[in-house]
């Protein structure tokens, strides 16, 4: 039995950038440091940060006054943000600068009176931050029948806007129907799809036609984890979702002469290989990783916020990284 390992796998630009942003948190301000919400969606980042001093929480009226606090990378409403202001919170944002994008878009077609069409899962926090930068005009359609019940003026100026970690296929055949119920539906000038959410749904792609199962390395609560499964199974591939190496049931091996094994962009990489000696000690005898470019995309770090108070400013010890592929 072999495995295929798939690439580019693992962290994207902007959950490298907000683990790191948690990091120089702790180690300029020392623990604790608090998180609204998961700083990204994966079960062992979430756990390593917490044993090193960070605190997650829920709501912002967990955290004390003045107290150090760090947004997570699914961005926030606005709300979010003016409690921060009136609690005195020390905030630093490490908001994904993709997720900001939309954000973004969502401000400036509404300035010009557009309706907005967001794609994408009910519940999910980058949705619950996106749909808050303008909760009136937003609706959302989270699959066809939400199209089907969509109403909107012939006249209504509208834009299709999505969450940025879903599958490229489904949200192409969406907009497709949602199109041509109103032709007159604009799109934003640039795709919304995050381009490691986009790179790891056309790696399963590439290696669907040479295996019997796949496993994704990633956390339940992960929505870009969840779409690869998802893009393997229209193609025909059993896939299944683990978290690490306990979840593998031997029983999905039988049978199986290949498979593949690829992680969700919040999924470190040496979980991977945790999951890679599992399947070695369950009879895997040959792996082999795919070749592809190295994604080459960083993006630079959110200033940290002052030791004292935020309108004193002075330079951060912090290191900076420049956006570019």
């Amino acid at each position: 039995m072999r495995v295929i390992v798939a690439k580019p796998r693992g962290f994207c630009a902007g959950v490298e950038r907000a683990i790191r942003v948690v990091e120089l948190a702790l180690a300029e301000y020392g623990a604790p440091v608090y998180v609204r919400k998961e700083i990204v969606h994966n079960s062992h980042v979430v756990r390593r940060l917490r044993a090193r001093g960070a605190i997650f929480v829920d709501e912002l009226n967990e955290v004390p006054p003045e107290a150090i606090t760090i947004l997570s990378a699914h961005g926030s409403p606005p709300e979010v943000a003016a409690e921060t202001e009136r609690r005195r919170l020390r905030l630093i944002d490490a908001t994904c600068p993709l997720v900001t994008k939309v954000h973004t878009e969502v401000h400036r077609y509404a300035q010009r009176g557009y309706r907005i069409i967001l794609i994408g899962h009910a519940g999910h926090d980058e949705v619950v931050g996106t749909m808050g930068q303008a909760p009136a005009i937003t609706v959302l359609v989270r699959d066809f029948d939400d199209v089907q019940r969509l109403k909107l003026a012939s006249d209504e100026k509208g834009v299709i806007l999505t969450q940025t970690t879903l599958s490229g296929d489904d949200t192409q055949d969406i907009v497709a129907a949602l199109r041509k119920r109103f032709p007159h539906l604009e799109l934003p000038l640039s795709d919304d799809i995050c381009y490691a959410t986009q790179n790891r749904q056309d790696a399963v792609k590439s290696i669907s036609d040479r295996i019997a199962l796949l496993l994704v390395v990633g956390s339940q609560n992960s929505s870009n984890s969840c779409r690869l499964t998802e893009v393997a199974r229209a193609r025909g591939v059993r896939s299944f979702l683990i978290d690490g190496p306990d979840d593998i049931r031997a029983d999905w091996l039988a049978n199986v002469q290949c498979l593949g094994v690829t992680s969700g962009a919040s999924a470190p990489e040496d979980v991977v290989q945790a999951v890679l000696r599992r399947l070695e000690e369950l009879g895997v005898t040959k792996i082999e990783e795919v070749h592809a470019p190295d994604e080459r995309v960083t993006f630079r770090l959110p200033p940290l916020t002052p030791r004292s108070n935020a309108d004193e400013a002075r330079p951060s010890s912090a290191p900076t990284q420049d956006a570019g592929k």
